[in-house]
């Protein structure tokens, strides 16, 4: 397992691998413990490593930019083509884009990520119990980081 994190200093990206260590260390000279209580011996996180929050939700371990490109591309030469009256290359294209994601979709395995730290926690053993992104859950987290923000100031 992978778990990747933002250094609550400095915002750096911190990576830390299996074997797990007890302390995480950024560049930056912070550290701080790690929560690997929360890896059960079935391989399932009950808790998130970095911060110990017990929500967390699963997505597609991919490039959401990369499939938003394929996208574009796939429905520019669709509308290319199709103004070129080249209606069954214009079709094979958007079909074939079509079957591409598809298969990307079910190559890609998942990434487990912490809705409080947005740490993602990758390689874990494949489960589908765990509950893919709610809006309301994220939003209660947000109204939390800004009113610890608010309360800095």
């Amino acid at each position: 397992m992978k778990v990747q994190f933002a250094c609550p200093s400095c915002e750096a990206p911190v990576t830390v691998e299996e074997p797990l260590p007890a302390q995480w260390q950024c560049h930056c000279s912070a550290s701080g413990p790690l929560n690997t209580t929360g890896i059960g011996s079935d391989g399932k996180l009950s808790q998130c490593v970095a911060c110990g929050n017990a929500q967390v939700y699963r997505q597609k371990n991919f490039p959401q930019w990369l499939g938003l490109s394929l996208l574009t591309v796939a429905c520019a030469a669709f509308f290319i083509l199709q103004g070129l009256y080249l209606k069954d290359l214009a079709w094979a294209i958007l079909l074939g884009s079509a079957a591409i994601d598809l298969v990307l979709y079910l190559i890609v395995g998942d990434v487990i990520i912490c809705y409080r730290c947005h740490a993602r926690h990758v390689g874990l053993a494949k489960q589908k119990s765990y509950d893919p992104f709610e809006l309301a859950i994220a939003e209660k987290y947000r109204q939390e980081r800004l009113r610890r923000e608010a309360a800095k100031q």
